[in-house]
C-alpha cells in the first residue's frame, strides 16, 4: 500500500496519508514525509502544499509497534524541522485528532486547518514522557507560554474552537475539509507569509508564574509533567536549538524510566480490555432501553452513565416516594455537570426526558437490558430477579450489580439464566471508569459480549471476573487491608501505614479510606458471612465499629474527627480498644511498608490468577488502577511485582 499520495490542484500539491487504522507516525510514513518535502520544493509548478490524511484521523500520534524501541532514522524532529524550512508552505489540514507527534508536525507546517470536531494535543506526559519533537519548544512560540503550560503538562487534547483562540490553529471549517484547506493555502500565498515557528520571539515569564505552575504539574504525581514543565521554561529563556536539544534529551532519558514502562503497561492493558479476542466473532445484544433496578446513589449512577450513552431508561422503585427520590438523584447528576460547565441546562432536560420512573415492573416489557442496583442481601436481589424472570421478554439480558455475593445464587431459578451476568459497577457509576463483568457458568457468549460492549458504550475498562468473593477487585482490597492491620498489630503506627502509602502515590492510605468510605460498610458483610456459619476471625475494624466508631460519618473511625472537618488526628480511644491486639515494635521505612502491602496485593493477584478469576495479570492491574486508586505510574500490583518495582 503506498502511504502518500499526491495530486495537483492547480499551483497546490495535496499530499494524502493513508496508513490505516489511525496514521501513525511509523519509520515508512517519517520517511516518506521526509523525502516528500524535497520531491515538492524541486516541483516549479508547486506553489504549497496541503497535508491530510484518510481515514477517520489526521496523524494520531506515535506508531505504538515502536513504543520502547530505540527511535530509527530520520527522527521525528528532523522531519518537523524539514517541513518547516520547506520553499513550498505546507498547510496541514486537520481533522479528527492530531496528537503527539501528529501535533508536533503540523506545527511544523506553516499554517493549520481544522474541522469544527478536530481535537489537536500533546498527550506525551500521560505516557511518562514528554513531546520529544518540538512540542514543547514550538507550542509556547505558537500559542503563548500559558497556553503551552496546560496543553503540554496537562496532556488533554483541546477542542478546534479552543486551539483557534489559543492560535493552535489558524482557521476552523465546516465544509469539506481538502476544497478548504486549498483555498486557504491559495488565499496565503497572495499574503506575506508568518515566520516560521522557530523564529518566533517568546518573552520570559515571571517566576511566580513557574512556581504556580509547578505545584498544579506536581499534582499529577509522577515526573513527567515536572519535567515537561522544566523544557517549556527551557525553551523561554534560550534558543530554539539549545531548547530543541533540551527536549530531545529529557524526552529520551524519560523514554527508559520506570514511570514510562509502568504507564505503557497501563495504556496497553486499556487498549485491550474492551475487546477481549474471545469475542471477536460473537455480536452482542441491543441495549438502547436499560431497566434498573433501585434509584439511590449506585442506581441513579448507573441510569445516569447509561442515559448520558444514549439510551432510554426505566428507573423502578418500590413506591411513588422512592420513584421521586431516584430521580432527582438522576438530575443531580445533569445538574453537577450544568454547573460545572461540561452540560447546557437544555440538555440536562434532554437527559432527564429519557428517563422515567415506575412502580410497576411490567414496565420493563421492552427492556433490552435490566441492571439490578439494590441493597446487597440475597433475599432482595432473588425476589428482584424472580420479578424480572416473569415480566421481562425471554432475551432481555438480567443483570446484577453486586460487589460480593455469588451472582450463581442471585439467579437461581430464573428462567433462561443464559441471559443472566454480573456487572459490578464502582460507586460513583457515573465517574469511575472500571466495570467488573462477571459470567456465571450459564451466561450465553452474546450475553457475555452484551457486558463488554456496554463498557464501550459508557467509556468504561471492562474487566472479566470469575466467581468467588469479592471477585478480583474487593477480594484484593480484603487482603490489602488486613495486610495492614498486621503490621498495626505487629506494632507500626495507623497513620505511618497510611502515609507509606501516600508516599507511593495512593491518594489516602488504607486507615484513611475506609473511614472516609464507612468502615461498617465491610463489617456488616463479615458479619453477615458469619450469620451464614462462616469462620471469619474479628478484625481490628469490627472492634472499632463494636465501639461506634464506623468512619467520617460518626466522627470517629481510625482517626478522630471534628464536626464538620475531615482533617484525620490521632484517636486515643483507638490505642485503648486495639491495645491488647499490639504483640510487637516492628521498624519498617515507608518505602519498605509500601513494598510490602504491594508485595501483598500481588500475592493475592497471583492467587486469583491461579484459580482461573481472572485471565491476564493485566486485568488484575486494570481493577487496581481504576477502581481502587492504585497509582498508575507504578503499573499495577501485578506489574510492580514483576518487574520489582514495589
Amino acid at each position: 500500500m503506498t502511504l502518500l499520495t499526491v495530486r495537483r490542484d492547480g499551483e497546490i500539491a495535496v499530499v494524502t496519508l493513508d496508513n490505516p487504522p489511525v496514521n501513525a507516525i511509523s519509520e515508512a510514513v517519517r520517511k516518506g514525509l521526509f523525502e516528500m518535502v524535497g520531491q515538492l520544493d524541486a516541483d516549479p509548478e508547486v506553489k504549497a502544499v496541503v497535508l491530510i490524511c484518510a481515514g477517520r484521523t489526521f496523524l494520531a500520534g506515535a506508531d505504538v509497534r515502536e513504543f520502547g524501541k530505540p527511535p530509527v532514522e530520520p527522527h521525528l524532529p528532523d522531519v518537523v524541522d524539514r517541513i518547516e524550512a520547506a520553499e513550498k508552505p505546507w498547510v496541514a489540514a486537520i481533522h479528527g485528532a492530531a496528537l503527539g507527534g501528529g501535533f508536533e508536525i503540523a506545527m511544523g507546517c506553516r499554517f493549520r486547518v481544522a474541522v469544527e470536531s478536530a481535537k489537536v494535543g500533546l498527550p506525551e506526559v500521560t505516557l511518562g514522557v514528554i513531546p520529544g519533537a518540538s512540542g514543547t519548544v514550538r507550542t509556547p512560540r505558537l500559542a503563548g507560554i500559558e497556553a503551552a503550560v496546560e496543553l503540554v503538562t496537562g496532556g488533554k487534547p483541546v477542542a478546534a474552537a479552543k486551539a483557534l483562540k489559543a492560535g493552535l490553529v489558524d482557521a476552523v471549517v465546516s465544509g469539506d475539509l481538502e476544497s478548504e484547506a486549498v483555498g486557504f493555502a491559495r488565499a496565503a500565498l497572495a499574503t506575506d507569509l508568518p515566520l516560521p515557528v522557530s523564529q518566533r520571539p517568546l518573552a520570559p515569564m515571571p517566576e511566580e508564574f513557574w512556581q504556580v505552575a509547578r505545584k498544579t504539574a506536581a499534582k499529577a504525581g509522577h515526573s513527567a509533567p515536572l519535567r515537561a514543565l522544566d523544557s517549556l521554561r527551557f525553551a523561554t529563556e534560550h534558543g530554539f536549538a539549545e531548547a530543541m536539544a533540551v527536549e530531545r534529551g529529557t524526552f529520551l532519558d524519560l523514554r527508559g524510566s520506570d514511570e514510562a514502562a509502568a504507564l505503557r503497561h497501563v495504556f496497553f492493558a486499556e487498549r485491550a480490555a474492551p475487546k477481549p479476542a474471545a469475542l471477536k466473532d460473537v455480536a452482542p445484544l441491543p441495549f438502547g432501553t436499560v431497566g434498573v433496578i433501585g434509584g439511590g446513589t449506585m442506581g441513579a449512577g448507573i441510569a445516569g452513565a447509561c442515559r448520558e450513552a444514549g439510551m432510554e431508561i426505566i428507573l423502578i422503585e418500590r413506591d411513588a416516594e422512592a420513584v421521586a427520590r431516584g430521580l432527582a438523584n438522576v438530575d443531580r447528576i445533569f445538574q453537577s455537570s450544568v454547573q460545572r460547565g461540561t452540560l447546557s441546562e437544555d440538555g440536562r432536560a434532554q437527559r432527564m426526558a429519557g428517563v422515567r420512573g415506575s412502580t410497576d415492573y411490567a414496565d420493563l416489557a421492552q427492556a433490552d437490558l435490566v441492571i439490578e442496583a439494590v441493597f446487597e442481601e440475597i433475599g432482595v436481589k432473588r425476589a428482584v430477579f424472580a420479578e424480572l424472570g416473569r415480566v421481562c421478554r425471554p432475551d432481555a439480558v438480567l443483570a446484577t450489580n453486586t460487589s460480593y455475593l455469588d451472582p450463581r445464587a442471585i439467579a437461581e431459578g430464573l428462567p433462561n439464566p443464559g441471559r443472566f451476568i454480573g456487572l459490578h459497577f464502582f460507586s460513583p457509576a457515573h465517574i469511575m471508569k472500571l466495570l467488573e463483568i462477571v459470567p456465571t457458568p450459564d451466561t450465553a457468549p452474546e450475553v457475555l459480549a452484551t457486558g463488554f460492549a456496554l463498557g464501550r458504550a459508557l467509556n468504561k475498562i471492562p474487566v472479566q471476573a470469575g466467581i468467588c468473593e469479592g471477585f478480583i477487585g474487593n477480594r484484593i482490597l480484603k487482603r490489602y487491608r488486613a495486610e495492614a492491620e498486621a503490621l498495626v498489630t505487629q506494632g507500626l503506627a495507623i497513620a505511618e501505614v497510611d502515609a507509606a502509602m501516600r508516599g507511593y502515590g495512593f491518594r489516602m492510605g488504607p486507615f484513611e479510606a475506609q473511614d472516609l468510605g464507612g468502615l461498617d460498610i465491610a463489617f456488616l458483610q463479615r458479619e453477615g458471612a458469619r450469620a451464614a456459619g462462616q469462620d471469619v476471625p474479628e478484625t481490628l475494624g469490627d472492634i472499632l465499629v463494636r465501639a461506634g466508631r464506623k468512619g467520617q460519618k460518626t466522627g470517629g473511625g481510625w482517626y478522630d474527627y471534628a464536626e464538620g472537618d475531615r482533617t484525620a488526628k490521632p484517636a486515643p480511644q483507638v490505642a485503648e480498644l486495639l491495645a491488647a491486639r499490639i504483640s510487637g515494635s516492628r521498624d519498617l521505612s515507608r518505602p519498605e511498608i509500601a513494598a510490602h502491602l504491594v508485595a501483598a496485593m500481588a500475592a493475592e493477584g497471583a492467587a486469583i490468577l491461579e484459580e482461573g478469576i481472572a485471565q491476564r495479570p493485566e486485568d488484575i492491574d486494570l481493577v487496581e488502577v481504576h477502581g481502587y486508586g492504585f497509582p498508575r505510574w507504578k503499573g499495577g500490583p501485578m506489574f510492580a511485582a514483576r518487574t520489582d518495582r514495589a
